[in-house]
């Protein structure tokens, strides 16, 4: 995990809540960046949700139907924005 990064918050939250078998914003976010994330040395769980990008699509719908698209496509920028900038500072 890369304190300090863009997204660093969100991804370690994620991390926290696939472990312990919660499905949240964060964990499905870090489900569907599971391959790059794990290239990138996150310790992710072998189990993880199916579906992780229309299972956070309906989670953000259940909340505001009408802003879960732009919101969707916000939490996307920000796993990329981590997965980028730790690819910089990787050694």
């Amino acid at each position: 995990m890369q304190n300090g990064l863009p997204g660093a918050d969100l991804i370690e939250a994620g991390l926290i809540d696939l472990r312990e078998g919660r499905e949240t914003v964060a964990a499905l976010l870090v489900a569907i960046g599971a391959p790059r994330l794990r290239r990138l040395g996150c310790d992710l769980p072998d189990s993880l949700p199916k579906n992780p990008e229309h299972r956070l699509y309906n989670l953000l719908a259940e909340d505001d139907s009408d802003s879960a698209h732009s919101r969707y496509n916000a939490y996307l920028r920000r796993l990329v924005s981590y997965e980028r900038a730790a690819e910089c500072v990787r050694p």
